[in-house]
């Protein structure tokens, strides 16, 4: 009987993997320090916007998940095969661009946390954690680190923690979740922004893609296009994965609005600048034990989201100049790969000694990301209905019009931005 249920819990965690680790990273520092404005900001009042988006970012990335696992080739390197070069370039110079300023703001938070819990510099932390990240993923082997993501995500559970502490009103709460509420206005029309480009970005699909190769190389299992008959229980199990990682990315993002809503908003401070200082305003008012808590969970998501942003990056430059690529591979079969982690981590490191406004930062990261996650979203839809690059095991209809409305809502949603 114990062997049987031990064997069930390691088929579970089978299951989980580069959707569990991708919706995790969802929920970076700079993505913290979004949901934290809009709960301080609002209050309960945009709850709603976390289940909203859950089936849009699920069915975008079980797409790219499928394009990667089917194909056996990456986002990038699908471009390169089956579209312009120069549309190629844009989306990859347009991600660089977009990963490293998001690298430095969240290494920037994590220095300006651990400095608050261990007073010292902030600037000693932030290149503290940017070499410790790159060492990880250069230094240890893939099923080491696959596993150490893997785990990492546990880290997220101390937004849940946070709830348990705060004075929640779970009967506005509710109605903030299930009730949608929405003003036409400049606030509320950027926070709409805000919350949609944190949530569904282009680094998230070039990572997902890639760690399904890596998941086949480790398995040393073929494309599945190769053998399409024989593809249900990888597709199942890629469906799977998926629902369940963003459905705990969109449920931590949940919590953290709710607990700010009824901390930070509740007592008056509508104003949040960044990660760190949401952790630090929780202190008086929620106690030291919610401020732990958030402290703990962005210094761990970060952990989590730096390789991740580092790592997309790296796939889509290899992917597109023909490199030998993956966390599967050895440093020196990989130089190139592993320098492009290298580069971008330390680039985004380097914003932090500029004398640059990280929120702005993070701004103009939201633009950049806003302005290539709808045609990018739809050049991925061409992609997984288009048999040449799919062959049998193009998208199913339901996924194929969710996929689409989730392009359509993403479209809208850079449309508002430029608006307002």
């Amino acid at each position: 009987m114990g062997s049987k249920r031990r064997g069930k819990g390691r088929s579970w965690l089978s299951v989980l993997g580069p959707g569990l680790v991708t919706g995790a990273a969802d929920d970076d520092p700079s993505g913290i320090g979004t949901y934290s404005q809009v709960g301080a900001q609002f209050g309960y009042q945009m709850a709603w916007t976390m289940p909203f988006a859950f089936p849009l970012l699920a069915a975008i990335q079980q797409i790219c998940a499928m394009v990667g696992a089917v194909t056996g080739r990456g986002v990038a390197q699908n471009l390169r095969h089956h579209y312009p070069r120069w549309l190629l370039r844009t989306v990859v110079v347009l991600l660089l661009t977009a990963n490293m300023i998001n690298l430095g703001a969240d290494l920037g938070a994590m220095g300006a946390v651990m400095a608050l819990v261990l007073p010292g510099p902030v600037l000693f932390y932030t290149v503290g954690f940017a070499l410790v990240s790159i060492a990880l993923e250069v230094m240890v082997s893939y099923n080491r680190y696959a596993g150490i993501l893997k785990w990492a995500t546990l880290s997220l559970f101390a937004y849940v923690g946070v709830l348990l502490v705060a004075k929640v009103d779970w009967s506005l709460a509710i109605k903030g979740t299930f009730l949608p509420s929405f003003t036409f206005n400049h606030d509320q029309s950027m926070a709409l922004v805000a919350v949609f480009g944190t949530t569904i970005s282009p680094y998230l699909f070039f990572w997902q893609a890639g760690q399904e190769i890596e998941e086949q190389h480790r398995r040393h299992v073929k494309p599945l296009h190769v053998s399409p008959r024989k593809a249900g229980p990888e597709l199942r199990r890629i469906r799977a994965d998926t629902l369940i990682g963003m459905g705990f990315s969109h449920l931590v993002a949940l919590a953290i609005i709710i607990a700010t809503a009824a901390t930070l908003h509740q007592s008056g401070q509508t104003e949040v600048g960044s990660a760190a200082q949401a952790a630090e305003a929780l202190r008086p008012i929620a106690g030291d034990a919610a401020f732990a808590l958030f402290a703990m969970g962005v210094i761990g998501t970060g952990l989590l989201a730096v390789p991740i942003l580092a790592g997309s990056g790296a796939y889509a430059v290899s992917e597109t100049f023909g490199w030998v690529e993956g966390l599967n591979r050895k440093p020196g079969e990989a130089r190139a790969f592993y320098s492009v982690i290298a580069i971008a981590t330390l680039g985004g490191t380097a914003i932090n000694f500029v004398d640059i406004d990280p929120m702005r930062a993070l701004y103009w990261a939201a633009v950049v990301n806003g302005m290539l996650a709808p045609p990018l979203m739809a050049v991925l839809m061409l992609m997984a209905t288009n048999p040449r690059v799919m062959g049998e095991l193009t998208i199913s209809r339901r996924l194929k019009l969710i996929g689409w409305a989730s392009t359509a809502v993403m479209a809208a949603v850079v449309a508002l931005f430029l608006l307002v």
